[in-house]
């Protein structure tokens, strides 16, 4: 009964794992913009988790046994990280644009910070189940 109080906790948190992956790439990205030959890395997670939530059946409630079970949320996941290495923009063989780099570490924040708030709003939620079953 608790493990399904924190399904949608557990699959934020799993979101949350993906955009600081993808923090972490962009960071690094950032970091080699003047390395002669490096290749930018991308993170891809949200096809996962588009995954997990079709073949988990995530927010499906069974009412009645003949329902359709859920198989409960994955443990393992690992964000995909892939390096770029088809282009080129520059003459040292390095493809890393610091102003695309740059939209992407911001709009990585905005996720970031939106998802924050979506797990403060569970704990919220819960909180106030609690308080309202112990009156």
């Amino acid at each position: 009964m608790i493990k399904n109080v924190y399904s949608n906790v557990d699959f934020l948190k799993k979101a949350l794992d993906g955009t600081w992956v993808r923090n972490e790439a962009i960071s690094n990205n950032i970091a080699n913009v003047n390395t002669p030959g490096y290749k930018k890395n991308i993170v891809e997670f949200e096809n996962i988790l588009k995954d997990e939530i079709k073949s988990n059946g995530m927010g499906l409630k069974a009412t009645n046994e003949k329902h359709i079970k859920s198989n409960g949320s994955s443990e393992e996941f690992n964000p995909i990280v892939k390096e770029q290495k088809n282009t080129s923009t520059r003459l040292d063989d390095n493809n890393v644009n610091i102003d695309v780099e740059m939209a992407n570490l911001a709009k990585n924040a905005i996720m970031y910070d939106a998802l924050i708030r979506q797990v403060s709003n569970e704990f919220i939620k819960i909180r106030n189940v609690i308080e309202e079953g112990s009156k």
